[in-house]
This record gives C-alpha cells, structure tokens and sequence, in this order.
C-alpha cells in the first residue's frame, strides 16, 4: 500500500483586497504568518516543510500594489512602483527603460522569462539568503543554532561572502537591489506606526544587526512600493551579473552603477555591489575616491582595487576578490562585459 506524504503544512490562507486588510492579517498573526508576493521563493519553503507558518496571507489580490506610476518627490517627478508588480512589468515599462534602464537591465537578468512573468519586485528584494545549509533545515546561525556550516573545515562555502562577515557567511541574492541602491531608491513600508519611507540601502541588514533576516520587515510590516527620485534619471548606467549559468542562477556576484560625467570626468557617481556579503553593498569609499577623475581605465582599476580591501576569502570562494575587483573596475571604467573577462 502506498504512503503519500504530505508536501505542505497546512495553513490557513487570506487573499484580502486591500493593503489595509493585509496590514490587519499580519498583525492578528504575528511571528505565525507568511506574506505570499509571487509565491517561487515561498513554495520552496513550505514544500520542504522548513516553514510552517500558521497563516499565509496572499497579496495578488491587492490591485494597488502594482503598477508603475508617476509621483512627486520632494517637489521633482520620480516613479512609484508597486510591490507586487512582475520583474516582466518592471523590464519591460517604456518610463522605466527610458529614465532608469539601470533596473530594467538588473531585472531582465533574474533567473528566467518564466519566473520574471511571476516574481514581483518588492519579492525580489525580500527574498531570503540561498544558503544551502539554511535552506535545508540545518540548525545554523540564521535558523537559531550555534555554529555556521558553510565556515567550517568541511563547509561548502563557494557562493558565500568575502566581507562583512560576521557568524553567518551566506550572501543577499537579488539582483534588482543594488540597481535599487545605485539609483537611490526609497522603499515604502507600512508598519503598526504608519507609513515608513527608508533609502533602499538601509532596507538591508546584516547579521551584525539581525542574523535571523536580510531586510527590516518585523511582523506586521509590509513592503506596499519602491519610490525612485529623478536624481539619476537618464544617467549613465552599467550593470553586469556574472553566474554560472545564464538562465535561472542567481549571482555570484552583481555590480549596479549609475554616474553623471562633466566632459571626461566623473562628477557624480553611485556603485552598488551585491553577492559579496549579507547585504547589498554601496561603495561609498570608492564614490568618494573616484569623483572627480576621468572615466578612463586607470580609475577603473584603483576603484577596484579600493572595493576589495578588506576582504577576507573563504575556503572555497577566493576567487570572489578578483571577481568583485574587476566588476567594479569595469563598471566604472565603463568597459562593456563583452569586451572583458572577469578574471582579466
């Protein structure tokens, strides 16, 4: 006679119509609820049985969560874009790759047209960490144990991060994230308070701060749209992500930069780096050494030198320092991914 396990936990499941309902599910459920975007990143852990929420409130009904609009922003038009709205809408939005190509380019190269169709935006950069030991039910650090496998002898640590380290070595995984950063973002989260509105870059946390998360949501918040200022509008953008495969993978490694030049010189600039640590990371130190000197190749290099300092490798992911220098080389230098490999 056959057994039939089950491959879910069984939940209770809410599809309210309203972000105000949605707010009032999650706050009567607390630590036992779910938020469900574009539910891939969702399923994977309920059918693995490693979460086991007691409610699981669906947010695909809620029509204000999506779309790309217009808005003002302290007084200048930016766009506001919905939490639930595709990677698919976010690629392919004619205002967005007019003005802010930078994140229609980092969103075209999240895993594949299938999944871009039905990942969201505000689930892209909500997504929890890919470590294979957490996602696995191990007891590590994150999951609430003593001890990070993958930094250990026998640790399988090849996608792990090279800085910031700190307990857990597993990385941040989006890709639209460092685009977010580099275009100085705001994300707009309600919260028991009200309406919060923080810079994308402070969004993410490490384990310095909260081993247990990526990002700030408590229980109860929600991540309702992503505000992007005309600051950067039209500037010019460079993104590159290097994987092992081209479909489907998340990164290695990921670079986002957005940089207004005066003749041949860098007058303004924002990089953005994500694959090396818990969190997206924002260059400051290299904006900062790089203003004012040419875009040429020799700034290029001594960005990406000046990004690496201070990374300490892992057993098995050494190769990350050369990787992160030379993205961040190219990207400032401006020198396109076909004409370079990244270990040149």
């Amino acid at each position: 006679m056959a057994v039939i396990r089950d491959v879910m936990p069984a939940f209770e499941l809410y599809q309210p119509t309203s972000v105000a309902d949605a707010q009032k599910l999650l706050e009567l459920h607390g630590q036992d609820a779910w938020v469900l975007a574009g539910g891939l990143d969702s399923f994977d852990w309920l059918k693995d049985r490693i979460r086991k929420p007691k409610a699981v409130v669906d947010l695909s009904g809620i029509e204000e969560l999506r779309g790309v609009r217009t808005v003002s922003i302290n007084g200048s038009e930016g766009i506001e874009i919905g939490a639930m709205t595709t990677l698919t809408e976010v690629v392919n939005h004619p205002l967005i790759k007019q003005k802010y190509d930078l994140l229609a380019q980092a969103a075209e190269v999240v895993a594949s047209p299938q999944i871009r169709n039905q990942g969201t935006i505000g689930g892209n950069v909500s997504q929890d960490t890919r470590c294979w030991y957490y996602r696995g039910g191990w007891p590590c650090y994150r999951a609430g144990g003593n001890i990070c496998y993958a930094d250990t002898p026998e640790g399988r640590n090849r996608e792990h991060a090279i800085l910031h380290a700190e307990r857990c070595v597993a990385v941040n995984p989006s890709d639209s994230a460092p685009a977010l950063i580099a275009l100085d973002a705001k994300f707009v989260v309600r919260t028991r308070k009200g309406e919060r509105i923080v810079d994308a870059e402070d969004y993410f946390i490490g384990p310095d701060i909260d081993i247990t998360r990526l990002h700030i949501l408590q229980p109860g918040d929600l991540l309702t749209a992503i505000r992007i200022p005309p600051t950067w509008a039209g500037a010019q953008f460079y993104f590159e992500k290097v994987r092992d495969r081209n479909v489907w993978d998340f990164p290695l490694m990921n670079v986002a930069s957005a940089m207004a030049t005066s003749g041949d010189r860098i007058d303004r600039v924002r990089i953005a780096v994500n694959g090396a640590a818990a969190r997206p990371l924002r260059l400051k130190a290299v904006e900062d050494a790089i203003r004012g000197k040419p875009r040429n190749a020799a700034t290029g290099e001594m960005a990406g030198k000046l990004a690496v300092q201070g990374a300490v490798p892992l057993q098995f992911n050494a190769y990350k320092i050369p990787l992160m220098r030379n993205l961040v080389k190219r990207a400032v230098a401006g020198v396109a991914m076909e004409e370079a490999t990244w270990a040149s």
